[in-house]
């Protein structure tokens, strides 16, 4: 016999659905056979017994037989009854199974968080939320990738993360969000720099005339500087880590922009000089992003709250 004529004899799921039991009323029989009482079995199940005898008239003219014998002394298991029961037993224990297989997936899926990460939030925010994160579930597995928001939105999208977070002025195609945090970009150099001891504020056409160190494209603090200069910033050394524009700003190689959050410690040791700088727009969201219509739920969603607390 063909596949073709294996199929075309099999019954279809939707016949085995008109004839097959459901699993609630599978469960009333096997109540009734062990209680021998169909009151008993409705109020075992949370029902009413009038529901209770409906059910089982519906079972028996959906089965074509006889299965319970009701009298005032009690219910009793007709004989076709006793062997569909045992029936019933195995297709209940087989849903139980595979209810417990599922939570175990759910719970699998539960114990991790992969999450993707822009260089700026990766590097100064996060490693604080995934603190607050384990104290709240110190059995979740965490796994942070590291990259620009293009990145990001690729893993996502790619479901190789479950929450995201960027730094850019634009929201990728596929993906909503949430703001949890604001930042602004700010122009620093190191104190031997000319720029270092100037009182009046850089204008923007000075600075994009003025090579930089900056970020890669495709990141979302070089997304903000290319919006606020129209395109026109002029990149000395592009780089592709917020640590190696500090390191190579540190060393006196040029001036550079980056997030007042990522330089706190340099400004405060005079390692770096913020730059004052007017007429330039250099303020940004940091976002928490997720694939459209899949809102983030367990340890995604747990530690999206700690970044709005």
């Amino acid at each position: 016999m063909s596949n073709t004529d294996e199929q075309a004899g099999a019954p279809s799921a939707g016949a085995l659905a008109h004839r097959v039991p459901d699993l609630g009323a599978l469960e009333l029989l096997l109540a009734v056979a062990r209680l021998g009482s169909l009151g008993g079995a409705a109020r075992e199940l949370g029902i009413t017994q009038p529901a209770a005898s409906s059910r089982i008239r519906s079972m028996e003219r959906q089965l074509g037989v006889a299965l319970v014998d009701r009298s005032p002394r009690g219910s009793r298991l007709t004989d076709a009854g006793a062997l569909v029961t045992d029936w019933a037993r195995r297709i209940v224990e087989a849903a139980e199974a595979f209810d417990v297989g599922a939570q175990a997936l759910r719970d699998r899926r539960d114990s991790r968080l992969r999450v993707a990460a822009s260089m700026t939030i990766a590097e100064y925010l996060l490693p604080g939320w995934l603190l607050a994160l384990r104290a709240q579930r110190p059995d979740t597995a965490v796994s942070l990738h590291a990259g620009n928001s293009t990145v990001v939105a690729e893993r996502l999208l790619s479901d190789e993360a479950d929450l995201g977070f960027v730094e850019g002025l634009t929201l990728p195609t596929g993906l909503d969000s949430v703001v949890i945090a604001h930042d602004r970009l700010i122009v620093v150099t190191a104190p031997g720099h000319a720029w270092s001891r100037r009182r009046r504020p850089l204008e923007a056409s000075e600075l994009a005339a003025t090579p930089l160190i900056l970020r890669e494209k495709g990141s979302g603090t070089r997304q903000v500087l290319d919006v606020a200069l129209g395109g026109l910033a002029r990149p000395l050394i592009e780089l592709s880590s917020t640590t190696a524009v500090k390191a190579a700003a540190v060393s006196g190689a040029g001036p550079a922009v980056l997030s007042e959050l990522a330089v706190g410690e340099e400004l405060a040791m005079r390692r770096l000089v913020r730059v004052p700088v007017e007429g330039v727009a250099l303020a940004r969201d940091l976002r928490a992003v997720w694939p459209t219509g899949h809102r983030p739920t367990g340890p995604a969603r747990d530690l999206l709250s700690l970044t709005r607390g």
